[in-house]
Order: structure tokens, then C-alpha cells, then sequence
């Protein structure tokens, strides 16, 4: 049985684990190596692993106190040596050379932070103070070993570590543009702007719009995740941060407004769209959400934003808004739009307004000859020949199968002559270009002095315009009104 040297009752009764140990057998197989020509012991622990193995077989344990038998769960001193197989193993190769090379290299001891196993299989991460006791520098025969139980403090550090990587997981990850941004020159500019005694914050920006782009520049960006890379068009992330120029400009001014008056109200958490712009130019609608984060709430040096791409889904409204005030055909305003922009008219002016009502002569003999798709055909023309007679200031609406309404608000008769004079012009250079059915219009017209009058002068223009379409079929001698057949 493995007897322990006799020990003194402060080593035994010492709150942390110690260890008496001989390593004059190193000493002596380190005297050897040296003999043979090993001169670095790095090299030659990397090209013989055993020699390793044969450095630990050498250390012979004399004596260790009550601390290290607790903390390794053995029973007594004897069992403890016949397992020390299980208590140095696996982790702890590669720093047992880092020590022993230490001692090499003329130490008279090492530190290091290693790993042993309890009897029982735990791992129990260890600081490793060694020191050879002093009168054995000569053969290394008395080497104390100090081992800290630091565990729980390698545990909760490897918690915070994962916390760490999972946090930054979600953030690199996460399907939305994430940045992490210091507000915190923005705060200080707010509280000057208060010191100086300003309270309607509003006022102060539409007087003094500079100081909005002041702020702008106050912006530290920390982090963006790989969501904002793709987003805005970036190989890298310094490609963006070298470009903020590029992104946060324009139209951002006015969100970037609203953004700090939020803030100077002390709402910390904000949501509305706003508008950036890719490193291409492209513009890119988006959701923007921001977050002043917990800790920081008096700084403003950390926060959050988040940036959810609704480009496609501004399209998509901007498309549904397009239709319920277009005509999909002719891409003419449609007759909700007209009826519309009546009512504005009679409320607002500007006075006098002058009415146009046209329609499209043969669209049925083109519905008969050509099927309905010769029809469609004549209807875009139609449309594009007015549009560009009259322009895109102006309305220029498509109010029924063949039937269109021109408003020219601050118009006045002679206007709307020189208007329909345009019509036909047009009409007639369209028709150049076109081997198709003739483009031609029967043209009524109408021009009001004041609001009262506006829905009579459609009346009068419409009753103008059929008259017109009856001397067009009149003069083609095809009166079928006449004959008693609606007219196209």
C-alpha cells in the first residue's frame, strides 16, 4: 500500500488542493535528452508524443492534503494513486509539454490552467501553480503543486460565451437589416437645443433644416449584420459604412425629421416606413423600427435598428392605388379620378375652368373588322394622342367605353380651342405612323366662370361633343342616328 510522506498540518488542512511531488526522475530524463542533442524541447515534445507520456510516468506523488482528496472524491491517499490514470488523461496532453518546457527552459516552476477529472468522471477545470521548494533546485525532488477550483468560474464564462455567439448568431442571421448605432452626439445636440430655451422643437427644424442634417452626421454606425449587406447592394460591410452618404440622403431627410422630434419627446422606441437608397441608386422602401437599448436609455450610445424591405409591397400599393385611378387600358386617369378632381375643382379652382369631352369616332367598326383586340389597339392610341396633346399637368380622363374628359382648371375658352386644335393634330400625326383604322375624335367643349357652373359646362361639352359626332358620321354619309342604330 502507498504510503504519503508525513505531512505538516497547515499542507493538510490548506483550503485549496496541494500536491507534494518528486521530479528528480524529470530531471534526470531531461539530463539525458540534452546529452543526446535535444535542444528544442517543443520540437521535440511535437515529434514524439510519448516523450510526453514518459515526463508524466516520471512524476511520483509523495503527498497530497484533505482539500485534494475532496475535490477529486477519493477516498484516501493510496486510492487516489492507483487512479491518478483517470485524474491526468484526455485535455490536459498538450499543456503537461507547455509546463515541462517551461521546467526545460531553466523555470523553476510553471503556471497554467489545465484540466483534471474526478474519480467520479467530472471534469474539473484547474489553475496550476507549481514551484520546486527551494534547496531542490539541484535535482528537483520536492515540487509543490498549488490546483484552484475554477469550474464554476470556466462554466459561467462558457455561458457567457455561448450567450454571446447565440446573440450574435441572431444578429449576423436574422432575415431583417439590423445596425447598431451610437445616438449619442444626437442627445447632446437635443439638450443644447433645449438649454437654449427652445420648446417647440417642430418650429426650431422647419427654421433651422440644417441642423437635421447636423444630426444625421452625428450617427456613429457600430455593426451591421449580412441582411444589410444584401439589402443595400454591398460586398462588405465597409462598403456600406464608407457610404452612408449614399444610402441616408434625400427624401430620408424628412423621416429623419420626424425621428428626432420623436426623440425629443422621449419616445425611445419608434416604428414608421422611411426610405433609403441602395449603393446602386435603387430606392429601397422600408420599415424602420427603433429601439434605444435597455442601459442606455440616459446616453443613447447603443441602439437598435431594424430595416424590413417593403420595396415590393410599396410597389404593389402603389400599383392598386395606380388602378383605382387609371384606366389599365389606356393608362388615362379613369372616371373615379374625373369625378374626383370635379369635386376639388368646384371647391378650390382655379377659375375659369374649361371642359373638353371626346370621343373616339369607328371604335365599333374596329370591334367588328378587327375583333375587340383592333379596338383596344385604337383605344391606346387614343390615349397616348391625348396625353400628349394636352400633357401630363392636366386631366385627361377615360369616362366610359369610348368617351374621354379633359379639365383644364385656369383655362379659358380660346385655351381650350387651341387645346382641341392640338387634339386634332396630334390625331393626324398619330395616324402617319399607324396602317390601322384612323384615328379620329368628335370634340365638344364647355368653359365655366365659377364653381356653381362646373357641372353645367360637362353638360353643355358632352351635348357639344354628340353634336360633333353627328356631323362626322353626317358628313361621311352614314348619319345612324338617322337610320335609327346607336352610334360608336
Amino acid at each position: 500500500m502507498t504510503t504519503p510522506a508525513p505531512l505538516d498540518p497547515l499542507f493538510d488542512h490548506a483550503p485549496i488542493s496541494l500536491w507534494l511531488e518528486d521530479f528528480s526522475a524529470i530531471h534526470h530524463l531531461f539530463a539525458q535528452w540534452k546529452a543526446e542533442g535535444v535542444e528544442d524541447i517543443d520540437a521535440h515534445f511535437a515529434a514524439n508524443p510519448a516523450a510526453v507520456e514518459e515526463c508524466s510516468a516520471a512524476i511520483r506523488v509523495l503527498a497530497v492534503n484533505q482539500r485534494t482528496l475532496k475535490l477529486l472524491g477519493a477516498q484516501d491517499f493510496g486510492h487516489l494513486v492507483a487512479n491518478l490514470g483517470s485524474v491526468f488523461r484526455d485535455d490536459m496532453h498538450d499543456q503537461h509539454a507547455h509546463d515541462m518546457a517551461e521546467l526545460w527552459r531553466g523555470g523553476k516552476g510553471f503556471a497554467s490552467q489545465s484540466v483534471n477529472y474526478a474519480l467520479d468522471g467530472r471534469r474539473i477545470d484547474v489553475l496550476v501553480n507549481a514551484h520546486v521548494v527551494p534547496g531542490h533546485e539541484h535535482d528537483w525532488s520536492r515540487v509543490i503543486i498549488a490546483l484552484e477550483d475554477i469550474t464554476a468560474r470556466v462554466q459561467a464564462e462558457q455561458r457567457v460565451k455561448h450567450s454571446e455567439q447565440y446573440a450574435l448568431g441572431l444578429f449576423e442571421h436574422s432575415p431583417v437589416s439590423l445596425w447598431v448605432e451610437d445616438f449619442s452626439g444626437i442627445r447632446r445636440m437635443i439638450e443644447d437645443v433645449r438649454g437654449m430655451g427652445i420648446q417647440d422643437f417642430r418650429t426650431f427644424l422647419n427654421v433651422h433644416p440644417e441642423f437635421v442634417t447636423h444630426c444625421m452626421n452625428e450617427i456613429h454606425v457600430i455593426d451591421i449584420n449580412r441582411q444589410t449587406l444584401k439589402m443595400f447592394g454591398a460586398t462588405n460591410k465597409e462598403a456600406i459604412l464608407g457610404n452612408l452618404g449614399k444610402i441616408f440622403r434625400d427624401d430620408m431627410h424628412q423621416h429623419f425629421s420626424e425621428q428626432l422630434i420623436d426623440l425629443w419627446n422621449g419616445q425611445l422606441f419608434q416604428q414608421r416606413e422611411a426610405i433609403n437608397y441602395s449603393l446602386s441608386g435603387q430606392v429601397v422602401n422600408v420599415h424602420l423600427q427603433f429601439s434605444v437599448l435597455p442601459g442606455h436609455e440616459q446616453t443613447w450610445e447603443r441602439v437598435l435598428i431594424s430595416l424590413t424591405d417593403i420595396t415590393a409591397r410599396k410597389k404593389a400599393e402603389a400599383y392598386l392605388e395606380f388602378l383605382g385611378r387609371h384606366d389599365p387600358l389606356t393608362k388615362l386617369n379613369n372616371r373615379a379620378y374625373f369625378d374626383e378632381e370635379l369635386a376639388r375643382l368646384m371647391r378650390k379652382g382655379p377659375y375659369p375652368v374649361s371642359v373638353i369631352i371626346v370621343d373616339l369616332n369607328g371604335l365599333k367598326v374596329a370591334n367588328d373588322n378587327l375583333g375587340h383586340a383592333g379596338g383596344d389597339d385604337l383605344l391606346r392610341r387614343a390615349g397616348e394622342a391625348l396625353k400628349k396633346a394636352i400633357g401630363d399637368n392636366e386631366c385627361v380622363a377615360r369616362i366610359g367605353g369610348d368617351e374621354f374628359g379633359i379639365l383644364l382648371p385656369g383655362a379659358n375658352a380660346d385655351d381650350a380651342e387651341k387645346a382641341i386644335e392640338r387634339i386634332h393634330i396630334v390625331a393626324d400625326l398619330n395616324n402617319q405612323f399607324y396602317t390601322g383604322p384612323r384615328l379620329s375624335f368628335a370634340v365638344g367643349t364647355s368653359t365655366c366662370e365659377d364653381a356653381g357652373a362646373l357641372i353645367q359646362a360637362v353638360q353643355r361639352a358632352d351635348e357639344a361633343m354628340y353634336a360633333a359626332k353627328r356631323a362626322h358620321y353626317q358628313q361621311q354619309g352614314n348619319d345612324r342616328r338617322h337610320h335609327g342604330l346607336a352610334t360608336d
